[in-house]
């Protein structure tokens, strides 16, 4: 029989005993409830002591409770797969970091994550712009149409360079316009890896809920200045994973 221990989920400001049901990780039915040190708590469910696979199925279930911890309490995310032994080390682990965690559910009060994702939508005619704004790039195109293909290895190259270059260019300039608009609604943000030709911006911002509305209108705004170029992807509210995420390394 493998050793039971406590699975964290992330760190609230309540010393009330709570129990959100049997939603815990690992598909066993494990109830999530609380353990309090003064007025902080550690959101928990018996667990057993394991190396949980990083998998879709896991993130989700991790994910799943702190959404649903999110409803009624500012959190902040403990990184995924974080065990402890016992509720006494969950209890030792909120009163020697206790301050920090008080500053940090200060900070993040009342905060939630939104994340927005932009993305051309024909890129046919974005590359057809890079032709249209690069002389350079017009020309080589025009001197590799009026060669045999066999006489134009090098020049292809170079094109595909400076094409590549020209892009990755205007994915910066568009992107920036976008999270310049966005980033006047928020209290912090982070831009994340971009995937693939047509992703310009994948960012993720910190909203206080007053402004939550007021970010919303800023989305749909840019929607419809770039009606049938942009295609934007929004997501929200969610967690603060990009702003928190405590580690902690058990001695």
């Amino acid at each position: 029989m493998m050793e039971e221990g406590k699975y964290i989920y992330c760190i609230i400001g309540t010393n009330e005993g709570r129990n959100f049901g049997p939603i815990g990780i690992g598909d066993r039915g494990d109830g999530v409830y609380t353990i309090g040190y003064q007025d902080l708590s550690a959101v928990i469910s018996n667990s057993p002591m394991t190396k949980y696979v990083v998998s879709r199925e896991n993130m989700t279930a991790h994910e799943k409770v702190i959404e649903e911890v999110m409803k009624d309490y500012s959190v902040l995310p403990v990184r995924f797969c974080t065990v402890a032994t016992s509720a006494e080390e969950v209890r030792n682990l909120l009163r020697k970091r206790y301050t920090e965690f008080k500053n940090l559910l200060r900070d993040m009060d009342n905060k939630i994550e939104l994340g927005v994702r932009a993305l051309w939508k024909n890129m046919n005619a974005i590359f057809q712009e890079i032709v249209d704004e690069n002389k350079k790039i017009k020309q080589l195109r025009e001197k590799i149409a009026a060669k045999p293909s066999d006489q134009t290895y090098a020049d292809k190259i170079a094109l595909g360079e400076m094409v590549k270059a020209s892009l990755e260019a205007k994915k910066e300039r568009e992107g920036r316009e976008i999270l310049d608009v966005l980033k006047r609604s928020c209290v912090d943000f982070r831009t994340n890896k971009i995937y693939g030709d047509n992703m310009i911006l994948n960012a993720a911002f910190l909203v206080d809920r007053s402004r939550e509305k007021e970010f919303d209108n800023q989305v749909d705004e840019l929607s419809t200045k770039y009606d049938g170029r942009i295609k934007f992807k929004y997501v929200g509210p969610v967690p603060p994973f990009n702003f928190v995420n405590i580690v902690v390394k058990w001695k």
